[in-house]
């Protein structure tokens, strides 16, 4: 009985040098590794799952275990729009058809380097070639910075529309009428502008092209949270007038923290 209690207090001790200072876990750092999140926005694109080499970072589940043959349907990003953790390193970016039919055939591809403690976004984008099986993409760096003001949202623009001139995005207050951002500059195909600070609150949003006050692309009731950050995403062909078709321009809002 004296044995165990000794060896039981050992123990302790022990523990609880182990959790001296040195070997307090630091956490206000940036995480390890780095990130990425895929986004589908190539026009008429069938459903995708996405692979960094040979590796699957985006799937959907059915009821019966097995994965779905849906995949990241257009218009829509990969794993709730989280972020999923990958070694830095040089990849091999894809998009492969979740369907039965061509089943895991590769219809986009794009190389990249991703750096230690930064995050990235892979946008499928361009318009699906049917003949070819084929659709276009790009890598963007998801450069916001880790000190947050939470007195504010942090808001950049992308833009993943392949027959758009470059547009500048556009945010009106919806109770401030003269409040009126211009986030970033005018932004071309496969561009990303920087990550800026806007009040928080509901805005109007709109896309123009160069020295034209014309919106090109709008939407509105956007709600931009203190604290927040968002990357706000032009997609869709921009030929296309209605105002419900599926591949019509649309602006994409998704946080990135």
């Amino acid at each position: 009985m004296n044995r165990t209690r000794a060896l039981a207090a050992l123990l302790c001790v022990v523990a609880l040098s182990a959790c001296d200072e040195n070997a307090v876990q630091e956490i206000t750092g940036p995480e390890a590794g780095a990130r990425i999140k895929f986004f589908n926005f190539g026009v008429n694109a069938p459903g995708v799952n996405f692979y960094a080499n040979d590796v699957k970072f985006t799937a959907i589940s059915s009821t019966s275990g097995i994965e779905s043959t849906t995949g990241v349907a257009y218009g829509s990003v990969g794993s709730g729009g989280l972020y999923g953790g990958i070694a830095p390193g040089t990849y091999t970016l894809t998009g492969k058809i979740a369907a039965t039919v061509d089943k895991d055939l590769v219809i986009a591809t794009q190389s990249g380097t991703l750096e230690n403690g930064k995050a990235y976004s892979y946008f499928m984008s361009g318009f699906y070639n049917t003949t070819a099986k084929t659709s276009d993409g790009f890598l963007v760096e998801d450069a916001f910075s880790p000190t947050i003001d939470y007195a504010m949202a942090y808001v950049r623009f992308v833009n993943a529309s392949s027959n758009a001139s470059p547009m500048q995005l556009i945010a009106t207050s919806t109770t401030t009428a003269t409040l009126v951002d211009t986030i970033g500059g005018v932004i071309a195909y496969k561009g990303a502008g920087a990550f800026e600070a806007v009040l928080p609150g509901v805005y109007n949003l709109a896309t123009r092209y160069a020295a034209t006050t014309t919106n090109a692309i709008a939407r509105t009731g956007v709600s931009f949270v203190a604290g927040r950050v968002y990357t706000i995403g032009a997609r869709g062909d921009m030929t296309v007038t209605s105002t419900t078709a599926t591949n019509r321009p649309f602006l994409d809002n998704t946080a990135n923290r």
